[in-house]
């Protein structure tokens, strides 16, 4: 690392030189209670780029119903999946970048943050500013571009910057929802985790998380990447895969097909046998852990269904590291 030499009496000193690494994913209450889910969920539904309802007629609604009713069944929601270290998004996030400084040493400063709740971004960049990186790769962990996701974790990042006055150059990781090395890490866990069932499942179903349909009309590429991961993957384990879109919101209208609509369906069509994964989830979290895992295998079953298995997400295993660390890799040619 660097430091500036002749500074004036009094100045404060002034480190430069080093290359940071800032992994990003959606975010996580700090605790499995009821204040927490609801100053998360406050965060999370009042960022426009989440909700794209003017604030006049949303944050009413917000502010009268939805945080006054939602936290109390999201608090239990989330206190069927958390575990001793925390909730499985932050554990599993925080693991990625530990192992992925283990990898790159002293050439590059490697930290984590969540866009909704803590760690903050602009508290983790501003730690990486003070520790004198100065050329930083902010990596939004979502294979597949959203305005809702991707977008949003740029919003937080170029405000945290904004208000700096010296700030570091940026590069942000592209989605890499038809990156080559990611249908091959996707392929190698899901085929690993369907040989590992002692039965063979009737369908295979590709969860993504849904969307308002008006975000598809107005010029978001998220379904056309879902469709585009799906469909690689599909020839690339020449089986046949059934997509469908989870985590419906409101009374708005939704990509199609829904999942827990679909589980039922299949299951009144003779479909007795599935596994489930989610392409989209770089790591596991609630809509995996309960939603797909728990409430989904409930679906399904209620429906007539006999067998059902999730299949985890790519979380911090070998398979995702290597994959990490090849995108990572790339991105920061010609800084190290």
């Amino acid at each position: 690392m660097q430091t500036l030499d002749h500074l004036p009496d009094g100045h404060p000193p002034v480190k430069t030189g080093k290359v940071g690494l800032l992994l990003v994913n959606l975010g996580t209450p700090d605790a499995p209670d009821k204040k927490s889910v609801k100053r998360y969920l406050k965060q999370f539904l009042s960022d426009k780029r989440v909700v794209e309802i003017p604030d006049i007629l949303w944050q009413p609604i917000l502010r009268g119903i939805i945080l006054n009713t939602r936290p109390a069944k999201s608090a239990h929601a989330y206190g069927l999946v958390w575990t001793d270290e925390g909730s499985p998004l932050a554990v599993y996030t925080r693991r990625q970048a530990e192992a992925l400084a283990d990898r790159y040493g002293d050439a590059v400063h490697v930290d984590w943050a969540m866009r909704y709740g803590n760690p903050s971004i602009a508290s983790r960049l501003q730690a990486m500013k003070d520790a004198g990186c100065d050329r930083i790769l902010v990596a939004p962990l979502y294979p597949q571009y959203s305005g809702a996701t991707t977008a949003s974790v740029h919003d937080a990042v170029f405000d945290a910057v904004k208000a700096m006055r010296w700030h570091p150059a940026i590069r942000t990781l592209p989605a890499y929802h038809d990156d080559s090395a990611y249908i091959a890490a996707l392929q190698s866990s899901v085929e690993a985790g369907l040989a590992a069932l002692d039965f063979e499942p009737d369908a295979v179903i590709a969860s993504f998380h849904g969307m308002p349909k008006r975000t598809l009309e107005l010029g978001d590429p998220y379904h056309c990447h879902c469709q585009k991961t799906a469909r690689l993957l599909s020839e690339a384990m020449g089986r046949e895969l059934t997509i469908a879109f989870q985590s419906r919101f409101g009374p708005a209208k939704w990509l199609e097909p829904a999942t827990d609509l679909t589980l039922e369906e299949l299951a009144r069509n003779g479909k007795k046998k599935v596994a489930i994964f989610a392409p989209g989830f770089s790591s596991d979290c609630l809509e995996t852990c309960e939603e797909l895992a728990i409430r989904g295998k409930e679906d399904f079953e209620e429906a007539g269904g006999e067998r059902f298995a999730y299949i985890p997400s790519l979380n911090d295993s070998d398979i995702s590291i290597d994959l990490l660390d090849r995108l990572m890799r790339r991105e920061l040619a010609g800084w190290i």
